[in-house]
C-alpha cells in the first residue's frame, strides 16, 4: 500500500480531519481546488518532457490524486481535467483535444488523439434513494482504460467502467458504455463495434 493510501485509510477514521483537509484543499462552492492549491499544481503533478497545457485549460487537481502528462503530450485549449475522485494518467505522444473533459479515475494510453468536445468520466452520481435527494448520495467511480493507439472523434463520451483497447477508432457522437476490444471500429448510441481494422 503506498503512503497515499495508507494516508486516506488513516482519514477515514478521522472524519473531522478529513472534512477539514478537504475544506483547505477544496473550494467546496466552485468544486475545485482552491487558488493556492492551484499555484503549487507544477509540484505536484508529473509532467514529461516536452508537453504542453494550454493556459486556458481547467486543472482541477488536488494533490491528494495523481495526475500524471506523458512526453510530449498535449492538453488543448478549454479542456477539463479532474482527478478530484480518481488518478489521471496520460501517456506518451497524446492529445487531448478542445473543450475535452477527463474525470477519473482515468488511464490514457500512448498515441492517442482526442478530437473535439469529448468527455470521458469515471464518475457517476447516486440516485437509488428516492427519499433522498440526489446531491446528498455522493458519487461512485469505475475507472475507464483507454489502449495505446486510439483514435476518438468529435463529441464521442466515455462512460464509467469501459476499457478501450488499443488501435481502435471510436467514430463522432459516439456513446461507449460497454468495452471496445483491440483493432475495432466503433460507432452509434450505444457505440458497438462495426468492423475489424
Amino acid at each position: 500500500m503506498s503512503n497515499k493510501e495508507q494516508l486516506r485509510e488513516g482519514l477515514k477514521g478521522n472524519p473531522r480531519l478529513k472534512r477539514l483537509l478537504d475544506y483547505l484543499i477544496m473550494n467546496q462552492r466552485d468544486a475545485r481546488p482552491r487558488w493556492y492549491v492551484r499555484l503549487l499544481a507544477p509540484l505536484y503533478q508529473k509532467r514529461g518532457s516536452g508537453s504542453k497545457i494550454y493556459g486556458s485549460v481547467r486543472m482541477d487537481t488536488p494533490p491528494y490524486r495523481q495526475f500524471v502528462l506523458g512526453k510530449r503530450s498535449v492538453i488543448e485549449s478549454y479542456a477539463c481535467i479532474n482527478n478530484a475522485v480518481g488518478d489521471v494518467i496520460i501517456g506518451d505522444h497524446t492529445r487531448i483535444g478542445l473543450h475535452c473533459t477527463v474525470i477519473g479515475p482515468v488511464t490514457i494510453g500512448s498515441h492517442v488523439n482526442l478530437a473535439q468536445g469529448i468527455t470521458i468520466t469515471a464518475l457517476n452520481h447516486n440516485f437509488n434513494e428516492s427519499q433522498q435527494r440526489i446531491d446528498q448520495q455522493g458519487v461512485s467511480t469505475h475507472p475507464v482504460t483507454i489502449g495505446d493507439d486510439v483514435w476518438i472523434g468529435t463529441n464521442a463520451v466515455i462512460l464509467p467502467g469501459v476499457t478501450i483497447g488499443s488501435h481502435v477508432v471510436i467514430a463522432a457522437g459516439a456513446v461507449v458504455s460497454k468495452d471496445i476490444p483491440d483493432h475495432s471500429l466503433a460507432m452509434g448510441i450505444p457505440a458497438t463495434v462495426r468492423k475489424t481494422i
